[in-house]
């Protein structure tokens, strides 16, 4: 008998996972093939299917990325005064 908890994974198109990720279909088989979303080519003809799970942990990354790429812009705009302090003594 089956177990009731465990629930098998939804798999979507292409052309519905470019429109929730606002892309073109090439690039959601691309970010297939690079292993970013997790799919497999299913049923005859193949056809390519994106697990929806995968969807989720992809937008969680590129937020991440996101973020320290905000932190790095931030960084690399702080100025010597900020980062050092503002003393202008200098050690003999």
């Amino acid at each position: 008998m089956p177990d009731p908890s465990r629930v098998a994974p939804r798999y979507l198109a292409p052309a519905q996972v470019a429109e929730l990720l606002s892309v073109e279909i090439d690039e959601v088989i691309e970010l297939v093939l690079a292993g970013r979303l997790r799919g497999a080519q299913l049923g005859v003809p193949a056809r390519w299917r994106i697990e929806e799970s995968s969807i989720e942990g992809y937008l969680a990354a590129q937020s991440e990325e996101s973020r320290r790429m905000a932190l790095w812009r931030q960084s690399q705009e702080a100025s010597f005064p900020e980062i050092w302090g503002a003393s202008t003594a200098h050690r003999r």
